[in-house]
């Protein structure tokens, strides 16, 4: 975004405005090509279509270049990182998001720096000539991110994003500290771009006093598919029994439930306690510790490729693009 000097209002611009304000990027030894959704997209308009263009824009230039940067607004940022990196599997070049809190031409503007080391990033490669890092990632204030790991935290502060199951794949200072023993090795040999994504599935926050006809609506939905339920510490929930039973039938029907914490950090672990080992016993599924982008968007992965139930379970347990620790 830009600020309209006229009138204050953010607006979008183009990547030739880009390089006026961040003239930077023509030190770069390296050429730089851009593409633009036309017209730009805010983020919070982001929607399955946009991200499958995005892989189709990858899919058709991926033997042409060493890396992509996606600049992206920050409110949706960690869906669309965390989807694509269930849509880019064999991923192996780096497809490093960004953005900015401020707009570039404020002097304090984040952006510059954010969008230099982003580049800088997406085409640094080891001394085999080989990306080094191979994976859909979030670079924000000087740190690299696993995008699947990550979600965002402050709307006010430049530390917008903060990855706290997984620590950072790499720290920007003077130089570029990578942590390579923590990267996502491609399970293929090449690229397998997917574009089947099922959005029927919802997200229920548990509170206390949470209605039993509130939780009835949601899982009644006419047809819901899957349900990513945010329950209180390691995966607890009120000990209601019509909540149990609501849940049983529920996923006795067909509708996958997966219950991820409302903790910033930490995991699920539904064995801990008797009011998470009734949820267990009731049906639902774990998320581990999953951020709430990536189980959302997992299951609307593993939903669109028509799978059984009992398919799509064993893959919520399994981590298939680095988002979780089983």
């Amino acid at each position: 975004m830009i600020e309209n000097a006229e009138t204050g209002a953010l607006e979008n611009f183009n990547f030739e405005q880009l390089q006026k304000y961040v003239p930077e990027m023509n030190t770069f030894d390296f050429p730089i090509e851009s593409i633009q959704f036309d017209p730009p997209v805010d983020s919070s308009d982001m929607e399955p279509d946009a991200w499958r263009r995005i892989v189709h824009i990858i899919e058709d230039n991926y033997e042409i270049y060493s890396g992509f940067v996606i600049l992206h607004g920050t409110d949706t940022m960690a869906y669309t990182a965390s989807a694509l990196s269930f849509m880019l599997e064999g991923l192996n070049k780096p497809v490093i998001l960004t953005g900015s809190q401020l707009p570039i031409g404020k002097v304090r503007t984040d952006g510059k720096e954010n969008l230099m080391t982003s580049i800088e990033i997406a085409a640094a490669c080891d001394k085999n000539g080989k990306p080094i890092v191979p994976e859909v990632c979030i670079f924000f204030e000087s740190h690299l991110m696993r995008g699947n790991r990550t979600t965002k935290i402050n709307a006010e502060n430049f530390n917008a994003f903060r990855s706290y199951n997984y620590p950072f794949l790499a720290e920007a200072g003077i130089h570029i500290k990578y942590a390579s023993i923590y990267y996502h090795r491609p399970s293929l040999p090449a690229l397998k771009p997917h574009y089947y994504l099922d959005t029927n599935v919802a997200i229920l926050k548990l509170f206390p006093g949470i209605q039993k006809n509130v939780v009835e609506a949601m899982l009644s939905i006419k047809g819901l598919k899957g349900l990513i339920l945010e329950t209180y510490g390691s995966g607890n929930a009120p000990r209601q029994p019509w909540l149990v039973n609501d849940i049983y039938e529920a996923s006795k029907r067909g509708l996958i439930i997966v219950n991820v914490t409302q903790c910033q950090g930490g995991s699920v672990d539904m064995s801990k306690y008797e009011t998470g080992f009734q949820l267990k016993e009731s049906g639902m599924i774990s998320g581990y510790d999953s951020t709430t982008e990536s189980a959302v968007t997992k299951l609307m992965f593993l939903l669109g490729h028509g799978l059984t139930q009992e398919e799509v379970c064993n893959k919520m347990n399994q981590s298939i693009a680095g988002e979780i620790t089983v």
